[in-house]
């Protein structure tokens, strides 16, 4: 596994891979914006252009996250167009910064099924709006907590179903909110049958990114608090699992843990953990 963490982009996009560098990291994940904002200034040529020269220099692969805001199983037309219209830009940011993944959290919805129908809507919608884009929207598996949809494989495996172009979706598995919505992957063996069952139902060729979180609460709690590998709920045995997995050797792996400052120190456990039997 390509094993980074979430890096911030203040002073610019650019400015992300140096701070990947001193962290050790070997992938990245950033915002394109303020992802607790609607808006943003546009990119320019020049960061857009200083974006894609560190890319070369450092030969790290970058995802980016998208919006907190952003629900596609709204209902009110003014906040889901919104909704579309930042998905569509935060994508359109991907395409223009060459990055191939926008993570996005599938959305709200106190009906499950009409929730899950607005969803895959929305996605058609939002592709409609990208046509001929390299850069796909990766659906990252909720803890699910509140109303929040995509915290069961077969909530995945019905967008997938649901979409006109199911080729231009991709999968985020995170580990915290795995554990959250009730699959323990604790011990080796759960560890497998849990990744079995995502391979049923949604296929693990389309699980392109992994969020590398343990969980401060208990099993099934569906509620999302991370915390630093080996230091919560989930234990390191799941996580040594992972990385010795060879099906995701060249799959992107981030941390998204309270301390930033403790990124290097993580990536070198997690990838410590490839070595140890």
């Amino acid at each position: 596994m390509r094993i980074g963490a979430h890096e911030s982009i203040a002073g610019g996009v650019s400015q992300a891979f140096q701070r990947a560098e001193a962290h050790g990291a070997r992938a990245l994940q950033i915002f394109t914006k303020n992802a607790r904002g609607w808006s943003a200034p546009a990119l320019t040529d020049a960061e857009t252009e200083a974006f894609r020269a560190e890319a070369r220099r450092t030969g790290l692969p970058v995802i980016a996250h998208g919006s907190y805001l952003v629900n596609l199983a709204g209902e009110a037309p003014e906040a889901r167009e919104k909704s579309l219209a930042c998905v569509t830009e935060e994508l359109t940011r991907c395409e223009r910064l060459g990055i191939p993944l926008l993570i996005l959290h599938p959305g709200s919805h106190p009906d499950e099924a009409r929730g899950l129908r607005l969803i895959a809507e929305g996605l058609d919608e939002v592709h409609r709006r990208c046509p001929g884009y390299t850069a796909r929207v990766c659906l990252e598996m909720t803890a699910g907590q509140g109303s929040a949809l995509g915290w069961r494989f077969e909530h995945l495996e019905e967008l997938l179903s649901r979409v006109a172009d199911e080729a231009r979706l991709a999968v985020c598995l995170d580990t915290c909110h795995l554990f959250a919505a009730g699959y323990d992957l604790r011990t080796p063996k759960g560890y497998a049958a849990v990744m079995d069952e995502c391979d049923r139902r949604v296929g693990l060729h389309r699980v392109r990114a992994f969020h590398l979180n343990d969980c401060k609460k208990p099993l099934g709690c569906r509620v999302d608090r991370h915390e630093e590998p080996g230091k919560g709920a989930i234990g390191l045995t799941a996580f040594r699992c992972l990385m010795k997995d060879a099906r995701f050797v060249d799959t992107i792996g981030v941390l998204e843990t309270p301390f930033p400052e403790r990124y290097g120190e993580n990536i070198r456990l997690l990838e410590s953990l490839c070595r140890r039997k």
